[in-house]
């Protein structure tokens, strides 16, 4: 049998800690408070523990965290969302104790816990490399839109991958194909969802209205136009 390293992270309230974990169905299998702070939880053969974090220390936020690999992110991704509604009547998806967004084709995504320890589920056979800054088998706005796909998923970053595009379309825009500009402003318009700016989100709607696609390309980008939306209702609870 091979060696298992178990991650210990910091903790300023093990109670809250264990109580979040549990709403995601881990299990509490070691809980004391004296002569000092140690909690530990189980859950799919995989542990992970805490312990008191260093005194006036600030909160984590990212500081801290471990990778989990899985089998199946995207099922993973579904039990989490429907174990954190059920437990807070929504899905917590800013501040401490919150998940991130998912969407179809991702291969990773993360838990933030009350103490901004970062816990990031990857599937198992994710490839080994990245291309930052896009594909290289890609050019002009097309490598913009992968290179926003990375800052959006594996850095977890929407603020750059917004700024990415906007340049990207003032720079590649006039020359991109109908299909490009419309992935590059459907991914601004998710974008402008999930950082809940309205304002942003009517006008990338009304720039994609103005592109007058045809049905057949409707076809090709419906997973891409529908993300907004679906974005949308899994904030809200309806999906």
């Amino acid at each position: 049998m091979g060696d298992t390293a178990v991650p210990v992270l910091p903790s300023t309230d093990l109670g809250r800690t264990l109580d979040f974990f549990r709403a995601l169905g881990y299990t509490v299998t070691h809980e004391q408070t004296k002569p000092y702070v140690y909690g530990a939880i189980e859950a799919n053969d995989c542990a992970l523990h805490f312990t008191s974090a260093p005194k006036d220390a600030p909160a984590s936020d990212g500081q801290a965290g471990c990778l989990v690999m899985v089998d199946d992110v995207a099922s993973r991704h579904r039990s989490f969302t429907e174990a954190l509604r059920t437990r807070y009547g929504k899905v917590p998806a800013s501040g401490p104790a919150r998940i991130t967004r998912f969407r179809s084709g991702q291969t990773r995504f993360s838990v933030i816990d009350p103490d901004g320890n970062w816990l990031t589920y990857i599937q198992r056979d994710e490839p080994e490399e990245l291309e930052y800054g896009g594909s290289r088998e890609l050019d002009g706005l097309a490598r913009v839109i992968d290179n926003a796909r990375i800052l959006r998923e594996f850095k977890n970053d929407d603020k750059s991958a917004t700024r990415a595009l906007e340049a990207g379309l003032r720079r590649f825009g006039a020359a991109a194909t109908t299909l490009d500009r419309a992935r590059a402003l459907a991914a601004l318009l998710e974008l402008a969802v999930a950082t809940e700016d309205s304002e942003r989100a009517a006008a990338r709607r009304a720039d994609l209205a103005a592109l007058e696609l045809t049905e057949s390309e409707r076809s090709t980008l419906t997973e891409e136009l529908s993300a907004a939306d679906g974005l949308a209702e899994w904030l809200s609870g309806t999906s």
